[in-house]
């Protein structure tokens, strides 16, 4: 069906459709619009997520991603915004593949809307004027009728009267030939108009107003076949995308099988592993016979009292280990950490050298390619302008290689030092006890410090003590309980001899100090606790760390003393 053909007298209401078309397009166009700003808020979302839960740079999340579950949800977050990504592309192409297209399409559509219109009307005002025309000539034709017959009739009167003279007659004679004249002029004329405005109206009705109704029929069916295009497109937009989007759901899905629960237990174990052999038996300490009985200072009991002979002062008994109020990163040889965490963070830190090494020895073999390039091309530049940056560098390396032999040497002695569960003599304790401020029974004592800060906890919570053997002597010291203190009237007696191994400060009370190769008297074995306890003479005595002596037990411990 044509609209020329059957609509040829609905030139208004076409006028009215094609502007309904148009508005419904630029609605359609607005809907896309704001469907693509929706993608792109919602990507922007997801980013903002998973940019939120990224690990950040040296935290504690970045420690947590060597285990396989926190991989895992890296990878996830990973894929969560390549998702994300793939709703920023579906709002690109909605932009350009219909937006656009659309904006553009439209243009082109209202311009093509007006020039036919305009055709139209121009059509439409010919048509009238030319309906004009035929009406006034036919408004002419019938006046001039009219005056000529009453012009004949006014003859014929005068012709019949006898009392009029021949010269009044001959004059309306005249008169009534020239009406009849200019109504034969008027009927041609209209007649003429008659034709010419069948025949404009003929080609108005049968040629110019369907082919302008053609071409809007045409254009109507164009912009609705656009529309149609573009909701396919709509479609198709996120059917493109699907593909990406099931490979990121496929690699969410294959980080979530990834997750390893045994090797995360055991990644525990490696990443708190002190090193330490668990802690001795506590021997039996009979207190029946006082003249033999020995200090302990892993008895619970705090009911005996000691006196400081040399000076008489009381002093508290130290527990081996206590807690540090000193909370820092540490000193650079990792001393402060247990030796299998010291050893691992020493290898960590000498294979970052070693990289900042290799990366330096690239840039240097990159600036000795380019020198060669120089020399060999003059005009290409200067050899001579590389020489200080390659001396830069060769500083930078030495300093870098200086570091890693530094780091070298404590890992040896580290590695060196690191228990054996053959070695019963040089063993690690730790113990956990829950802190607690208030008295207990009167043979506990649970408060344990540490005088050189190391593994330390806040008050009212569970404390790991930690002593590690050969270590660097920043060992804790045994400390007097206001109630104990030496008997100045019983002397213990020697049961051996030590010499000292490494040298000790003894800066804490109830320690003493000893240097490298000392021999001394030892009235106190080591209990479990990692002190013994020795003399120097009759007015000096103290607690050493166990690993820092050799102890020797003799008969005569005296004598072999002097001998020595």
């Amino acid at each position: 069906m044509s609209w020329g053909t059957e609509l040829w007298d609905q030139f208004d209401n076409l006028e009215k459709h094609t502007q309904w078309g148009i508005e419904f397009t630029e609605k359609y166009t607005k809907f896309v619009k704001e469907r693509s700003e929706i993608e792109v808020s919602y990507a922007k979302q997801i980013r903002n997520l998973s940019k939120k839960y990224q690990p950040k740079k040296n935290s504690r999340e970045e420690e947590e991603s060597k285990y396989t579950v926190c991989r895992a949800f890296q990878q996830t977050l990973s894929e969560l915004n390549d998702y994300a990504g793939q709703h920023e592309l579906i709002s690109e192409n909605l932009t350009t593949q219909i937006i656009n297209e659309l904006s553009r399409f439209l243009q082109e559509l209202k311009s093509e809307r007006k020039a036919h219109f305009h055709e139209g009307r121009k059509a439409q005002q010919q048509i009238e004027s030319s309906w004009k025309q035929l009406e006034s000539s036919k408004k002419r034709f019938e006046r001039d009728c009219k005056e000529a017959e009453k012009a004949q009739q006014y003859f014929e009167k005068m012709d019949a009267d006898i009392n009029v003279t021949k010269a009044d007659v001959e004059k309306a004679r005249q008169h009534a030939q020239m009406r009849q004249q200019m109504m034969s002029d008027s009927k041609n004329e209209y007649s003429s108009y008659l034709q010419k405005f069948n025949q404009e109206q003929n080609d108005h009705y049968y040629t110019h107003i369907p082919s302008v109704f053609q071409k809007l029929q045409d254009m109507e069916e164009r912009r609705i076949e656009k529309l149609g295009v573009c909701m396919k497109t709509f479609a198709d937009v996120d059917r493109q995308v699907l593909p990406i989007v099931d490979k990121c759901l496929d690699g969410m899905v294959k980080a979530a099988e990834s997750v390893e629960p045994k090797t995360d237990s055991n990644q525990v174990v490696e990443s708190y592993k002190s090193g330490f052999e668990p802690p001795g038996d506590v021997e039996f300490e009979d207190y029946g016979q006082a003249m033999k009985r020995t200090v302990s200072e892993t008895s619970l009991s705090n009911s005996r009292e000691v006196k400081e002979k040399s000076t008489g002062k009381s002093k508290g008994k130290l527990w081996p280990f206590i807690k540090n109020k000193n909370k820092g990163s540490g000193p650079e040889d990792f001393s402060h950490l247990p030796p299998e965490q010291r050893r691992k963070k020493l290898q960590g830190k000498i294979d970052d050298i070693n990289k900042d090494i290799q990366k330096e020895m690239d840039t240097r073999d990159g600036l000795l390619k380019m020198k060669d390039v120089y020399a060999k091309n003059p005009q290409m530049g200067d050899p001579a302008s590389v020489d200080p940056r390659l001396a830069e560098i060769g500083q930078t390396i030495e300093k870098l290689q200086s570091e890693v032999q530094k780091f070298e040497g404590w890992l040896a002695e580290v590695e060196e030092r690191m228990p054996s569960k053959s070695d019963s003599q040089r063993r690690s304790v730790i113990y956990e006890t829950q802190n607690s401020t208030t008295a207990v029974s009167n043979n506990c004592a649970q408060d344990r410090e540490s005088p050189d800060g190391s593994y330390t906890e806040e008050q009212n919570s569970e404390t790991q003590v930690k002593a590690s053997t050969n270590l660097n002597p920043t060992t804790s010291a045994p400390e007097n309980d206001d109630d104990d203190e030496f008997d100045d009237e019983e002397t213990l007696p020697t049961i051996g001899t030590c010499k000292a191994l490494y040298p000790f400060e003894g800066k804490n009370e109830g320690t003493i100090a000893i240097a490298e190769g000392e021999l001394l008297y030892v009235i106190e074995q080591d209990k479990g606790d990692g002190w013994t306890r020795v003399r120097r003479n009759e007015e000096e005595e103290g607690y050493v760390p166990t690993t820092y002596i050799e102890v020797f037990l003799e008969t005569n411990a005296k004598d072999s003393l002097k001998s020595a």
